[in-house]
């Protein structure tokens, strides 16, 4: 294992990740992923041979840099200042990445990313752009996402009131698989551009693909360069010599520990490249949620002393030149026996290689746990039942009832109570983002963690659903959830048909039947779910359920 560039500190676990990537090597795995085989995974290729696209993306990208280039220049000619992405999870989790590490290019257009149903969350965006100099990328692989398509109708209707249908089309382009619903969409709305992905790349293992590289061309990102990067990566990643495998190695070590009960793998990243760990959390809860499987990825989370963590942790520290989180924080963890491993990046442009080395080390996971990596199978669930509470809403009037906890430190208390051994805390806030309300989460994360030693996480609503969703329902069942709904002071009409002024449901009724939808099938999945509505203040009401001071 000594030759490759990641570090590793493993302790007691050094010879459980060796195992693995013997076995690795002596099942020539590595081949048999460039060589596309599904039996890797599966005797069933079902989500396998389709989905394996994403192992040429930044070769493949090459020839479309130039369109996407042209894109850019066009609409900066044109006049347009800002962009607002709309999409969801892996359409648009590694644009926020991008955005948020590179910042925008002078000259080039402000991305912002909506990937939220909360009327709040819309309006903020709805009133702070000038709809004639903004440009909306519509992105969704299947075309069918209906957040997305909610978003592009509220939108459109706005553009439309601003320049007159015949030129509202102009402001849209669309990313989406051929043939997909979004695709004749864009033609009927006359849409500048769409741009048709591969359909064999699966949309958390898309981030070098059309859905990111769009989003990087617009900021003005080095595409060729981060395409360089992660090519680099994917040359490390071919070599069939395990040990000098980037990928499968910090695969087998994430698979490996896994399996031995280290199953919360911590990201802890230098601050400038801190968003990258939102791109993982999808990726790795995602493939690996099923069949009574999981890894829990904790992203985002502060640095604690080592007494505040449980013997289930593995710490992954993304550590960019020159741009360090504390050294003697992650040297006490290793002291104290917890496992760490170290990823070097010289500077931004190294997350194209980690795009890639991630993705190839999710693919090894799947395989050391036994499971598709590529599927999904517990994510209709939620969707299913967030429609039939539309639908009733649509027939009454009326959204179906779910029981609220009173707000009050000893429901919590009582609920937690239920945690057993290798338990997780899951916080689903279905809540308008703000600076506030992150700083209450985060506080309120913090707490949860270092009294009860438990991993914990956070995730705004509905947003989650496309991200740790999947995991959540799909695990070996030991997750403890808290759902958080807040009063909606100015609601927003989601028209019925882009173009129209009728319409027959809000966004906070569709936030609220996402709410509603997911709570039904964690509790259908036999998960243990609270629910707690903090009203008007949402970050006041976090704090009282933390008791005094």
């Amino acid at each position: 294992m000594a030759d490759s560039d990641i570090l590793h500190h493993l302790g007691a676990y050094q010879s459980l990740a060796e195992q693995a990537l013997a076995r690795i090597g002596q099942d020539d795995v590595v081949a048999r992923i460039w060589a596309r085989d599904h039996t890797v995974w599966s005797d069933n290729p079902s989500e396998i041979t389709n989905r394996l696209g994403w192992l040429a993306a930044p070769e493949a990208m090459r020839d479309n840099v130039e369109g996407l280039l042209n894109l850019a220049s066009a609409v900066r000619a044109d006049g347009y200042t800002d962009a607002l992405l709309l999409g969801m999870g892996g359409s648009s989790l590694a644009p926020d990445v991008l955005r948020r590490t590179f910042g925008v290019a002078e000259g080039f257009l402000d991305l912002a990313v909506l990937d939220s149903t909360d009327p709040g969350a819309v309006l903020e965006h709805a009133e702070r752009l000038d709809p004639a100099r903004t440009l909306f990328i519509v992105s969704t692989k299947s075309g069918t996402t209906v957040e997305t398509l909610s978003l592009f109708k509220f939108f459109y209707n706005r553009v439309a009131d601003a320049v007159g249908t015949e030129r509202a089309g102009n402001h849209f382009v669309a990313i989406t698989d051929p043939g997909s619903s979004l695709a004749a969409l864009a033609q009927r709305y006359g849409f500048r551009a769409a741009f048709l992905n591969d359909p064999e790349i699966g949309g958390r293992y898309s981030a070098l693909s059309y859905f990111g590289l769009l989003p990087a061309a617009l900021i003005g990102v080095d595409v060729h360069k981060l395409l360089d990067r992660a090519d680099s990566a994917r040359s490390t990643c071919r070599t069939s010599t395990a040990g000098e495998n980037d990928g499968a190695l910090l695969g087998a070590v994430i698979g490996a520990l896994a399996l031995a009960g280290r199953d919360k793998l911590t990201i802890l990243a230098s601050p400038a490249i801190a968003a990258f760990g939102d791109w993982v959390e999808q990726l790795i809860a995602e493939s690996t949620g099923k069949q009574g499987h999981g890894i829990l990825p904790v992203v985002s989370e502060p640095v604690g002393p080592p007494d505040v963590y449980g013997d289930d942790r593995l710490f992954v520290h993304l550590h960019l030149d020159g741009d360090a989180i504390d050294i003697t924080a992650l040297h006490a963890l290793e002291s104290a026996g917890h496992p760490v491993v170290h990823l070097p990046l010289r500077d931004l442009y190294d997350l194209g290689a980690q795009f890639f080395l991630w993705e190839m080390a999710t693919a090894v996971v799947g395989y050391l746990l036994g499971i598709n990596p590529f599927d999904q199978p517990n994510v209709e669930s939620s969707k299913a039942l967030t429609k039939h509470a539309v639908a009733e809403y649509k027939r009454t009037g009326a959204l179906p009832s779910a029981q609220m906890a009173p707000l009050a430190p000893s429901s919590l208390l009582d609920f937690l109570a239920q945690a057993q051994e290798g338990a997780y805390i899951a916080v689903q806030a279905y809540l308008q983002p703000a600076p506030a309300t992150d700083e209450a989460l985060r506080a309120f994360r913090v707490w949860l963690r270092d009294r009860f030693r438990l991993a914990t996480t956070v995730g705004y609503g509905p947003r989650y659903l496309h991200s740790t969703g999947q995991l959540h329902k799909g695990d070996a069942g030991r997750g403890l959830f808290i759902q958080f709904t807040a009063d909606h002071p100015h609601d927003l009409p989601i028209p019925d048909e882009a173009g129209s002024p009728q319409s027959s449901i809000t966004f906070g009724v569709l936030e609220t039947a996402q709410a509603l939808g997911d709570y039904h099938a964690l509790t259908e999945a036999g998960r243990r779910v609270i629910r707690f509505h903090l009203g008007s203040n949402p970050a006041a009401s976090l704090r009282s359920l933390m008791g005094p001071p």
